[in-house]
């Protein structure tokens, strides 16, 4: 299994190196070298994959408008782009799309909701279509052969599923681990894949995204504390055995922890995903900023050894976030002593 995952690396390197540098070499004389780097980490209107040549490979992702005037419109992201400079900016009924990638009005005071298909979207949506095949093809093996060995896609799922069952869930939540066991291996393994799936060239950077990682930590900050017992908020709130004067400052110390908590899950995975994006895309932009061949060979081999060691980060940031969660939640529903 390792070989094949180093092999898949490899071969994802190349690609990207290739893709990048095509990408790059298209790009005008006077355009910043870097400036690539935060165009694939950002989210987007349309989905590049590649520029070959004067040839630009995209994906133009539906842009969604919401108004109280004129209600649901439904417009091409390509209706935005200029078809000499490729990029966004053309006015369209209204609107336009700025080099920030943000869609914004004409009339500035003309207040709109984007509700707009965007890459980091539609990159969701694969994962999660990719994420119920293989789960949905488990479960339906075991339904059809409840009395037999796991084969094919159930017998790469179920040491997944037991690992989280028995390493993560039972020894961090306790008695009560079944309740949300189901919620801890969907959250594995969205972020699993989706880490994994980022790598892959031309992918969207979703759990690299802040808005995604935010809110899958406010997810477990919901159920963390909407499940606490009276144990867990009066230790919360008057933390047993503590003077008074005391939990003056103790009680909101703890309040504090409660929000700071699902800002750490957060951060954490957003930035370990993201570092690595931009430390591959930097090496590869090291090459044009140099123009050396001494230099493309270090960084092709760096890009290489990077990218398989992002493979271990995708599943480690994975099970840590995971492992938090449980643990907060088993913070919460755990039956606590006041002996101390």
């Amino acid at each position: 299994m390792v070989r094949k995952f180093t092999r898949l690396s490899i071969l994802l390197s190349v690609i990207l190196l290739t893709f990048s540098a095509a990408a790059m070499a298209a790009s005008d004389g006077d355009e910043d070298k870097t400036s690539f780097i935060m165009h694939h980490v950002k989210d987007s209107h349309e989905w590049h994959f590649a520029t070959i040549g004067h040839t630009h490979v995209t994906l133009s992702l539906p842009v969604i408008i919401y108004s109280s005037d004129r209600g649901i419109e439904f417009y091409s992201s390509s209706s935005f782009v200029d078809p000499e400079t490729h990029h966004f900016g053309v006015e369209h009924n209204g609107y336009y799309i700025d080099d920030h990638d943000k869609l914004k009005a004409v009339d500035e005071s003309r207040f709109f909701i984007d509700l707009s298909i965007t890459k980091n979207v539609a990159m969701l949506f694969l994962i999660l279509a990719v994420t119920l095949f293989f789960t949905l093809s488990a479960s339906g093996y075991y339904k059809k052969h409840p009395n037999k060995a796991p084969r094919g896609i159930a017998s790469f799922i179920e040491p997944i599923v037991l690992f989280v069952r028995d390493e993560i869930a039972k020894p961090n939540i306790g008695p009560k681990y079944k309740k949300f066991t189901p919620y801890l291996l969907t959250l594995f393994f969205f972020i699993w894949v989706g880490n994994l799936l980022g790598l892959v060239p031309g992918a969207a950077n979703l759990t690299g995204n802040i808005a995604v990682t935010f809110s899958l930590a406010i997810i477990t900050f919901f159920i963390t504390n909407i499940n606490g017992n009276k144990d867990y908020w009066k230790h919360v709130v008057a933390t047993p055995g503590v003077p008074l004067p005391l939990l003056l400052v103790i009680v909101p110390v703890e309040i504090i922890g409660l929000f700071t908590k699902p800002i750490a899950l957060t951060v954490r995975l957003f930035v370990a995903i993201t570092a690595g994006h931009i430390v591959i895309l930097s090496f590869i932009g090291l090459i044009f900023i140099f123009e050396s061949y001494a230099v493309g060979v270090a960084s092709t081999f760096m890009v290489v050894f990077i990218n398989v060691i992002e493979l271990l980060v995708a599943t480690i940031q994975a099970y840590v976030f995971t492992l938090f969660s449980a643990m907060y939640i088993g913070s919460a529903v755990a039956e606590h002593g006041h002996e101390h």
